[in-house]
């Protein structure tokens, strides 16, 4: 059996003990954070808009998945647990952003490098500023559905919403983008 680990609270900071997980629990664990690490790491890149930010929410999720792996009910649903974790960090990150800080400075947007701008395209580059321009909502459904390539279903599991609502806002999401970007009247 393992011994207990320290880790650092999410909002002291301090110390705290970690249990030890059952037998397996590591390598599967693992071998999810192998598998999509990546993938959820753009994914969270393309809510947050930047890559430090980005690569702290996955290891938020993947830390918070750790910790309540042996309390999971499904545990073949880890993944479904991550994702909606990596999306409520990166909710949070944008929420910390917009409240006032005594003791930082505002927020200032990542500006897109010259070398992302030449490797995107001036095209992709204008989908993401409009797709940034969208209501959280509408984004989220277009990321996860289209972008991480969930299905309906997979969607609605990790925005905790029916899989109508899904349907739906993605229409209004996709409407939206399309008059942003100036290809509908």
């Amino acid at each position: 059996m393992k011994a207990e680990t320290l880790d650092l609270d999410e909002q002291s900071g301090g110390p705290v003990s970690v249990p030890p997980l059952s037998a397996g629990a590591d390598d599967t664990i693992s071998g999810l954070y192998a598998e999509h690490a990546l993938g959820l790491t753009r994914l969270a890149l393309i809510m947050v808009g930047d890559r430090e930010s980005a690569e702290d929410v996955v290891q938020e999720a993947f830390l918070g998945l750790h910790r309540r792996f042996d309390g999971l009910r499904d545990r073949d649903k880890a993944l479904v647990y991550v994702r909606a974790a990596v999306l409520n960090n990166a909710r949070s990150v944008l929420r910390r952003r917009r409240m006032p800080s005594w003791f930082a400075g505002t927020y200032d947007p990542p500006v897109w490098s010259a070398e992302s701008a030449a490797i995107l395209g001036v095209e992709r580059r204008e989908v993401m500023e409009a797709l940034h321009r969208l209501p959280r909502r509408q984004r989220e459904a277009l990321v996860l559905r289209y972008y991480a390539e969930l299905s309906e279903e997979e969607t609605a599991r990790v925005m905790k919403i029916s899989r109508g609502t899904v349907k739906s806002t993605t229409s209004r999401a996709l409407d939206a983008l399309g008059r942003l970007l100036g290809e509908t009247p």
